[in-house]
């Protein structure tokens, strides 16, 4: 009889609890700052650069001449509820590259939209250079902001943070909005900086389901910043992640985010 009387109360807490996690969930999805993490990263890192000719086996994908390596690129998702149409967007036809190609270098130009290789990869190591406008303009993750794309899906932030407080998970070198890097390797707005990005893809069975997530190794500038670090699942602004089944081979994309960030030397080898 006491078991009667307690089973409604149960029903009744499991929910409640069951409502306070769908409204936390629902809070989360539409408010990108809860997202946000303001833990300082407190090591900064003092460095030359590091800027590496490729090796024989590398595939060039900028070699200061031309953008025949790369395409116009689908507008990038919010939140996971966009991943499914951008990644059919991402198997059509796109126009040229429309970005700048003056003196060896390719700059954004900004409003033209975001750039993808035409080939696709999977596990790769990557060297890329980028280099943020010398005049600042702007703060926080308006200033100097772009993005690599894994797959076109995972991105490692690029963003002038020499001297500009954001939040560490969106700083230059994290694994945007999942992980901060481990010191703060940038140099000064309109030096060269590098980025040297070790992938392994994530793989999926039959049905879909993830059976080895994905994982990065990165160095700024010669310095580690990640560690085979693994990720949530595909780079969202606003929510949470989670792994969305995609093919083993993917382009990797580059973030037209309305400044004049460049790039150069650019080169992939697949591991």
């Amino acid at each position: 009889m006491k078991i009667i009387k307690i089973l409604p109360l149960f029903i009744l807490l499991i929910s409640m609890l069951l409502q306070s996690a769908c409204a936390q969930d629902q809070q989360i999805q539409w408010q990108p700052e809860l997202t946000d993490d303001w833990t300082p990263v407190t090591d900064s890192v003092s460095t030359v650069g590091h800027f590496a000719a490729p090796p024989s086996d590398a595939t060039i994908l900028f070699d200061g001449t031309d953008l025949s390596h790369w395409e116009s690129a689908p507008g990038y998702f919010p939140h996971m509820q966009g991943v499914p149409d951008y990644l059919e967007a991402l198997q059509r036809d796109h126009d040229p590259a429309p970005w700048k190609v003056e003196d060896g270098v390719m700059t954004v130009v900004p409003g033209s939209g975001n750039i993808k290789t035409k080939a696709g990869f999977g596990d790769i190591h990557l060297h890329i250079e980028w280099r943020t406008p010398e005049e600042i303009d702007g703060d926080g993750q308006g200033r100097g902001n772009s993005g690599v794309f894994l797959q076109g899906l995972y991105e490692i932030q690029v963003l002038d943070s020499w001297l500009n407080p954001t939040y560490s998970n969106g700083q230059a070198g994290a694994i945007y909005k999942q992980k901060a890097p481990m010191v703060n390797a940038s140099r000064p707005p309109g030096e060269w900086q590098s980025y040297d990005i070790f992938f392994e893809a994530p793989h999926f069975d039959e049905d879909g389901n993830v059976i080895k997530k994905a994982y990065v190794t990165v160095l700024h500038n010669g310095i580690l910043i990640h560690h085979r670090q693994q990720l949530q699942g595909p780079t969202v602004y606003i929510g949470l992640s989670h792994y969305e089944a995609h093919s083993r081979s993917l382009p990797i994309g580059l973030q037209d985010h309305g400044d004049l960030v460049s790039f150069r030397n650019i080169w992939i080898r697949e591991l």
